[in-house]
């Protein structure tokens, strides 16, 4: 499947008109809704909200309980130069965050520059969305893994065992 221009023209019209990638996928035929996101990344089609994420709900958030300290994380410091842009990669320092922003095409791109966080390269707020805990399924079936590794591996060196037993009779 090729991208021609009759092609383009219908996804840039449909994506204008909130289809999701998944309908424009289908409307355009052997396309998956994966390769229509990523043309209409590289095409730089408007950001907008998710068809999904537009027919929730607002929800409010629950009223704390009572004697109960509300927390509000304060915003993350970033580093601006003289220019108001991020900080450029010569002009980091050992100790600032390492977040990009934007595209590493772009004249304008830069880091946080935020104060990092030891033994990692961001800063505290980059941290918590670079770093995310493995879900417990992920972590269960890592052990089975592990555990089905090991006893293939022991079984594979009773197997060596028994042939060179084997060889030496002979």
């Amino acid at each position: 499947m090729s991208w021609t221009d009759e092609r383009v023209a219908l996804l840039t019209k449909l994506w204008s008109e909130g289809k999701t990638a998944a309908e424009i996928a289908s409307a355009l035929g052997g396309v998956t809704r994966n390769a229509v996101i990523g043309k209409a990344h590289r095409l730089k089609l408007s950001n907008r909200v998710s068809p999904i994420q537009q027919n929730k709900k607002p929800t409010s958030p629950p009223p704390s309980a009572p004697g109960k300290v509300e927390r509000k994380s304060a915003p993350v410091p970033i580093a601006i130069n003289n220019d108001g842009k991020g900080i450029k990669l010569t002009e980091l320092e050992a100790q600032m965050c390492r977040w990009p922003y934007g595209d590493p095409r772009d004249e304008n791109f830069g880091f946080c520059g935020g104060e990092r966080m030891a033994g990692v390269p961001y800063c505290e707020e980059h941290a918590k969305l670079a770093y995310q805990a493995a879900s417990r399924n992920r972590i269960l079936k890592a052990k089975e893994f592990e555990e089905k590794q090991a006893k293939d591996s022991d079984s594979g060196e009773d197997e060596e065992r028994e042939v060179a037993k084997a060889a030496v009779r002979a």
